[in-house]
């Protein structure tokens, strides 16, 4: 298994870029899953870092500035107890 930060990127986004927002963080080569969601954040994006630094560039220098994006709430994964319908032994 590939190692390094897994993170979840909530992103609130201006309305009228939505479809513009979720296709540059879809072209991120970070981005393993973007998902357009309903609730308080319009997308969640599931990334992949090399380790905390990487990651924050990859939120600094690429996400937050593309156009449209209001702002950001990461969670960081800590552990995975189950991944794609299996449990995970680790």
């Amino acid at each position: 298994m590939r190692r390094g930060v897994l993170a979840i990127i909530h992103v609130f986004v201006d309305s009228s870029k939505l479809e513009d927002v979720a296709s540059e963080i879809t072209k991120l080569e970070e981005a393993l899953d973007v998902y357009e969601v309903t609730g308080e954040f319009d997308i969640i994006a599931i990334v992949r870092a090399d380790d905390v630094v990487t990651f924050r560039k990859l939120l600094k220098d690429k996400v937050m500035k593309i156009d449209g994006v209001k702002s950001t709430v990461t969670s960081m994964v800590l552990y995975t107890h189950k991944r794609e319908g299996r449990i995970v032994e680790e």
